[in-house]
């Protein structure tokens, strides 16, 4: 039997959107259970002291030289987004609210596509509604979810789990229980999610 993959992310992250692509080939070719878990990036680089990469500039012009080559690599449009980094939260309770729910990977296509293909600012909620509504969702249900309590916990509770474990960024997969930070190590989730 292959392991259940743990993907951890949030879709401000343009590595976590690559990663996305990726490890639909890995559950493809390993047969494994791919089990997406939204976390609130920002959360966990409050409660551990980190900061986004590009927060160093030179980071941040390799961090995007690498990201192309990879996109390029894979065959996955990767666009740059002018509003970046964008507010996820609302995006995120959104998404923490449809975990386990069948129409959760097509809402994460259609959050992911906006923000790293199409370049949009979906922290703007009319924007947000009408990628939703273009994506073929119900976008007032979704917007519903934002203000959820039982959204707002659970994503509070999965960025709280995610710090307890050692996660300090996204993209970050758990297979086996072993962590795997980055989606360019996802060639080391495959190998675990094998068995």
């Amino acid at each position: 039997m292959p392991n259940a993959i743990e993907f951890l992310f949030d879709v401000g992250s343009p590595t976590a959107y690559l990663a996305w692509y990726r490890l639909q080939g890995i559950v493809a070719r390993t047969g494994a259970v791919l089990i997406p878990v939204p976390i609130l990036l920002g959360g966990v680089f409050k409660a551990t002291g980190g900061a986004p990469p590009g927060a160093v500039a030179a980071k941040g012009r390799w961090m995007n030289e690498d990201m192309a080559r990879w996109a390029a690599r894979d065959g996955v449009t990767l666009g740059k987004n002018p509003f970046f980094p964008v507010n996820t939260l609302a995006m995120m309770r959104m998404l923490a609210g449809l975990e386990g729910d069948a129409q959760f990977g097509a809402v994460v296509d259609t959050l992911f596509a906006g923000l790293w293909q199409q370049g949009l600012n979906l922290a703007d909620a009319d924007v947000l509604a009408a990628t939703l509504t273009a994506g073929g969702h119900d976008a007032p249900a979704l917007l519903a979810l934002t203000q959820s309590p039982d959204a707002k916990a659970r994503l509070m509770s999965n960025t709280e789990a995610a710090v307890a474990r050692g996660v300090f960024g996204a993209p970050t997969c758990f297979v086996a229980g072993q962590m795997h930070f980055g989606q360019d190590r996802l060639d080391w989730v495959e190998l675990a999610a094998a068995g």
